[in-house]
Formats: structure tokens, sequence, C-alpha cells
């Protein structure tokens, strides 16, 4: 009673959630922090519509396909630190996903496990978290560390091996990742994890629909979805 399990005896799906437009509704600071990395050179502005058709990782790749060219390295520094420095500065207006927050605590409640993993720098992480007042719903919370250029494969492989550490029952094959980008498909195919898309973030539906995993328009049919891969 009240610890999740199926009658099956099958140990139900661990979550790892992605935060930046899946928990988060952050897409127009994004696109705002965005176009001021871009006016730093002198480029033009994009809309959300453009963004989220040419979305992807590694970021220096995804300007490729927006101005053309990969930026040099010291253009690169310059873009990084303006998005950085502009997004930040907006995050704490946005609001969680709807119906965020009430998933997030139904889940802990019936007992069922899930963790956070981000690609926002972990020591920005950990403080939004909790201003939201969600942080108790995870049992771990993971932000990036190092350079912000890279794959979240690389953070999931070490954020699966801390959980496991933690919980040895939590395996690869009963946990899926939820996110809005293909990088999380990419990151959860690293650990033997399975993924379920959301269309309300980073990406459009046609970007999504390439990674070959499920694609969902809310976030309460990814945890249905979620248990159905695993059940």
């Amino acid at each position: 009673m009240g610890n999740g399990r199926q009658d099956t005896g099958k140990r139900p799906a661990h979550l790892v959630w992605d935060w930046n437009g899946t928990l988060l509704d952050d897409n127009v600071a994004i696109i705002e922090a965005t176009n001021a990395a871009f006016a730093e050179l002198g480029l033009e502005p994009i809309t959300l519509e453009r963004y989220r058709d040419l979305y992807c990782v590694p970021i220096p790749r995804f300007y490729q396909r927006l101005i053309g060219r990969l930026p040099t390295d010291a253009e690169w520094l310059v873009m990084d630190a303006a998005f950085h420095q502009q997004y930040w500065a907006r995050a704490d207006a946005c609001g969680l996903t709807e119906g965020a927050a009430e998933l997030l605590a139904a889940r802990r409640a019936a007992g069922l496990s899930q963790s956070l993993l981000s690609m926002a720098p972990h020591e920005h992480l950990v403080p939004i978290v909790r201003r939201h007042g969600i942080t108790g719903h995870f049992v771990r919370v993971d932000g990036r560390t190092g350079p912000s250029h890279g794959s979240k494969a690389e953070h999931m492989v070490r954020h699966l091996t801390a959980l496991r550490a933690a919980d040895p029952e939590i395996s690869g094959e009963r946990t899926v990742v939820i996110g809005d980008a293909v990088d999380d498909a990419v990151a959860a195919a690293a650990v033997g994890a399975k993924a379920v898309l959301y269309t309300g973030g980073s990406h459009s539906r046609a970007s999504l629909a390439a990674a070959g995993v499920p694609v969902v328009d809310s976030l309460a049919e990814a945890v249905t979805v979620a248990e159905e891969l695993v059940g």
C-alpha cells in the first residue's frame, strides 16, 4: 500500500525529469536571451518558431544552423556569456509548466521515485528549483558542471550511477527520461533508458519525431506513457 508497486510485482519507472522547457516554462526567456547573444555579434533576432525548428546540441552547431557557420572561439565566448547573463536575469520570472507541480507531488505521495537532471549550471539550478518549492519531490537534483557546449549523455551516466549507488533497484531498463529535446533521448540511450519527449519546449514536434521515441503534448501524458514503456 502506498509504495507505488504494481500488482505484477514489477518496480515502476524511475523518472528523470529535464528542467528547462520541460518542468520550467521558460521559452520566452530562452528566446530573449538568445537574441541578446546574437545582438552581441550584430546578428538579426530569431522567432520562437525558427528556434524550435533548428535547435540542437552542441550549442555551437545550433548557432551554425542559424548563422550559416560555426562561431569562432572568441565569438562563442561572447555569445555564451551574453546568453547566460540575460537568461538568468529572466529565469526567476518563469513559472512551472502547467500541471508540473501537481504531477511531481502526486508521484512523490505515491512513493514513486523521480530525479532531476539539467544542463543548466548546477549552482543556478539548485536555488531556482528550491524557490519553486519542489526540491523534496526528487531523490536527486543535478545540474551541469563544466563547459556548456557538451552533450547531456555524459551527465546522464554520472546521474544514473549516483542514483544506483543510493538505490540499487534503480536500473537503466526501468528508467525513463522526460525532456523537450532530442538530446534527452540521446542521453537516455547512453544509459539504456527510455525517453518520452514533450512538445512544449525547445523543439518542434517534427524535430522531436526524428528521435524515434514517443512524443507527447503534455507532462501528464508523458508520465502515463513512461509507465507504459516499462510496464
